[in-house]
């Protein structure tokens, strides 16, 4: 890249990492607690609560990961954009009210540790550490498929060493979340959404141009491989069968359970304005993760060289820095930096909160106060990134299968307790243990024997989810009902 290119996107970044260090000292300024930390005090309104869920939600994987594997899968991609917009709606339309309402109802419960200790009165305080747990160990593995990316993008631009580039990609981050928390996290999604959608569109539309359209798209895929352009089989011509498909489906499943996205749910001012925000946050949704498929099926002929493995995962780098001028592939490249950073911050904050707020003062002091435990929480962000830092240090990884175990860690580990927990009455505390338990023991389980393919090959979370699932019905039904006057959860 030339200096002047070079030097144009070195600024075009710096107004971006400036706005958002802004934000972050506007929002220490009115962070005063724990709840204004970790909520933000329940003041997000509907546009600011889509944005914010869906920025934190798509993460680097949107513009690094799923152009990436659309590049070298064709429309198999499509399984996976489908479940995913299917899991997206459903998790708004039958999660987010009811989850708001009844956190707040719940002695305002900040966290989800906290949200199932008092749903289901565990009076012995093993369930909401339980929960932390779960939160830190795949918290620290989805934050570090953050820093993985943020890795790719500042190698791939500023011929940084590895390790260099995951230092300086973490460290804005790290101070914006580490002042204004909650905040800070949720106004800079406004603008990292609003980034990323801004780049993918416009990336997506050049490269159309460039192949000429749908059709030039298409034939560009036919040239390059005919197995592209069939969804019911892989790049090599293998059937995907039932295995591949539900795999790449079930990612929709894991909404319901991912901590990161139900805080913003919990955050929202007036839960009547949901509606609203499912409005916004479905044609986002859908308008992304269709131009990041166009980004990876257009980048086969756009691009003058062949990507393979995980330097597919560049494709909508190099498309920005060789089709734009300058000024507006800095744009596009900041749309990749603020989706990186739209999602770490709020795992680092999801951390923070766990815990201060679950190990800390459930644990250590009850008595904390406010200003305690909000540096508690601060602190906790530090501890977090650190150990992710060093697990984001291998780099043969790929932004996809780190954000992929992650995913299913929280889907099956958290999803059918959150479900449950708001629409069955029948379930009890006995049963919240065994599905927490039996989902991220399952996941972690079989994660270690994927290698050895066969059934292993079917996503974690199919397994995970339904496990989960099953445990909590058993012994729900096999264990005292709820005690009539304990508060409930009951959404129905």
């Amino acid at each position: 890249m030339a200096q002047h290119q070079t030097t144009t996107l070195i600024a075009t970044f710096a107004v971006y990492l400036g706005i958002c260090l802004l934000l972050g000292f506007i929002a220490w300024r009115r962070t005063t607690n724990l709840k204004d930390f970790i909520l933000g005090g329940r003041s997000l309104g509907p546009w600011v609560t889509a944005l914010s869920a869906q920025a934190t939600d798509m993460s680097g994987w949107l513009l690094l990961g799923l152009p990436g594997f659309a590049y070298l899968a064709g429309y198999e991609a499509s399984w996976l954009v489908g479940g995913l917009i299917v899991g997206t709606w459903l998790n708004w339309r039958f999660v987010a009210q009811p989850l708001r309402e009844r956190t707040e109802a719940l002695g305002d419960a900040l966290t989800l540790p906290a949200y199932f200790e008092r749903a289901f009165d565990d009076t012995r305080g093993l369930l909401r550490p339980l929960t932390a747990f779960f939160i830190l160990v795949f918290f620290i593995l989805y934050a570090s498929s953050q820093f993985v990316a943020a890795g790719r993008l500042f190698e791939s631009l500023f011929g940084l060493p590895y390790a260099w580039a995951v230092f300086w990609g973490s460290i804005v981050m790290l101070a914006y979340t580490f002042l204004g928390g909650f905040l800070a996290v949720s106004w800079s999604d406004v603008l990292q959404g609003s980034l990323m959608f801004f780049a993918l569109v416009v990336v997506a539309l050049m490269g159309l141009h460039i192949v000429g359209g749908l059709d030039g798209m298409h034939a560009t895929m036919n040239a390059f491989n005919a197995e592209l352009l069939n969804p019911f089989t892989t790049a090599s011509g293998e059937a995907l069968g039932w295995i591949g498909i539900a795999s790449s489906l079930a990612w929709g499943l894991g909404y319901c359970g991912q901590p990161h996205i139900l805080a913003r749910f919990m955050a929202i001012r007036d839960p009547a304005q949901m509606k609203i925000a499912r409005r916004v946050a479905m044609g986002w949704q859908v308008t992304v993760l269709v131009a990041a498929m166009i980004v990876g099926f257009t980048a086969l002929g756009a691009l003058p060289v062949r990507l393979e493995g995980a330097e597919a995962e560049k494709a909508f780098l190099h498309m920005s820095a060789q089709f734009f001028p300058p000024w507006i592939a800095g744009i596009c490249l900041a749309g990749v930096l603020a989706a990186i950073m739209s999602t770490a911050s709020a795992q680092l904050l999801l951390s923070s909160a766990a815990f201060a707020e679950d190990f800390y003062r459930g644990l250590l002091r009850k008595q904390a106060g406010p200003s305690e435990l909000l540096w508690v929480g601060r602190l906790g962000v530090l501890g977090v990134a650190v150990i992710a830092f060093f697990v984001a240090l291998d780099p043969t990884s790929t932004v996809l299968s780190r954000v992929g175990d992650a995913w299913a860690g929280f889907g099956a580990t958290f999803g059918p307790a959150i479900v449950l927990s708001l629409y069955w009455k029948r379930m009890t505390r006995a049963g919240a243990y065994a599905g927490i338990l039996v989902g991220g023991i399952t996941v972690v389980a079989w994660m270690m024997l994927a290698e050895r393919g066969g059934i292993f090959a079917l996503y974690a979370m199919v397994p995970g989810f339904f496990a989960s699932l099953a445990a909590i019905v058993g012994v729900s039904w096999g264990s005292a009902p709820p005690e009539p006057g304990r508060a409930r959860t009951g959404a129905g």
